[in-house]
This record gives structure tokens, sequence and C-alpha cells, in this order.
């Protein structure tokens, strides 16, 4: 891949340092009064999701990444396996759950995702911000409790335990944030 000057990295931009790829989440031009210039940089490990902070000296070379999108559409699952299908010619792939991480919590039959893949490596998977997910199991709120920031244990279709307000019932359809797992509504 090309190599880029440390000073045109942009948002949103991947790179490739000691065989990672990380995605730009945002950086910063400094230059101190005394001193070389030099860019802060956060940035998101694309295959583990950890999100690190890096300094580098204004100057130096990175290796760009091209990393490819697909939508896919999630079809199933069969132990540890998720079985996704490409809507255009129908070419089904699997992945572990190893590659997926958290985002099995959010993962229902026909839910359209895209798949990142490097150099025919599949790397993850890029979900929707929210996902509809159906409430299987709940305690009933409890008669003249009505305090409004109160909150039980809700089990979802896919097996994540969420927290949800009180007034939320079995069979209930919600609103889930993928970014940090927490309910944001009914659907």
């Amino acid at each position: 891949m090309a190599n880029i000057n440390i000073n045109d990295i942009k948002n949103g931009m991947t790179i490739k340092i000691d065989n990672n790829l990380f995605t730009i989440l945002e950086f910063q031009h400094v230059k101190p009064g005394k001193g070389p210039a030099f860019v802060r940089v956060k940035m998101k490990n694309v295959r583990t999701g950890a999100t690190i902070d890096n300094t580098f000296n204004a100057g130096i070379k990175v290796e760009t990444a091209r990393i490819d999108k697909r939508e896919m559409q999630y079809l199933y699952s069969m132990n540890d396996t998720y079985y996704f299908m490409n809507m255009e010619d129908y070419d089904q792939i699997e992945l572990s759950k190893d590659v997926l991480g958290k985002a099995v919590n959010y993962l229902k039959e026909n839910l359209s995702v895209m798949v990142m893949s490097y150099e025919n490596e599949i790397v993850g998977i890029n979900l929707p911000d929210k996902v509809d997910l159906k409430v299987v199991e709940t305690e009933p709120a409890v008669k003249g409790n009505t305090t409004s920031s109160a909150m039980k244990d809700a089990t979802l279709e896919t097996g994540y335990v969420v927290k949800v307000p009180i007034f939320i019932g079995e069979g209930e359809t919600i609103l889930i944030s993928t970014s940090d797992g927490k309910y944001v509504s009914r659907a």
C-alpha cells in the first residue's frame, strides 16, 4: 500500500502499524514553542476494537491500508459460527465469534451489516447505530414503584442482558445502541 506523511492523515482513514490496522478517530497537530512538531492521534484497532492514543513525530511516513466494505445480511448461527450472505451474488461466508466480538449481542436474522475485509482477511463488521430487539424475559413491574429512574434487567432475543426502565414488559420490542449496548427507547 501507499505510504503517506503523518501530517496528511484524516479522520476515518485506516493505517497499518506493526501489522496492526488502525482507524483514525481524531488527530491533532501540535507545534510547541520549543522542540519539533508532533501529531497526537486517537485510533481504534480494527481487529480488536481497542482504542488507543499515540503520538507521532511530524513528518514520519505511515502505511495506509485499504479496508473493503461489503453489505451483507446475517442469516443464522450454529455453535460459535455465524453465517452471512452477500445480497448481490448470494455468496455466503462464515465468521467466528472471535472475529465478531461484542457484535454477537446484537445480531438477529436478516440484519444488514457491513463486513470489513483487508487483503481477503475479514477483520470485523460494522453494525447499524441502533437495532431493535425483542424482550424475551424480564421481571414484571412492581405496582406503586413510580421512580422514573428505576431500571431492571431484561434478556433479549439474542441472549444479551440489558438494563431497561421498569415499564418495559416481556414481548416488547426495544431499541438498543450498538455503540454502548444500552437501552434507547421502545421501538
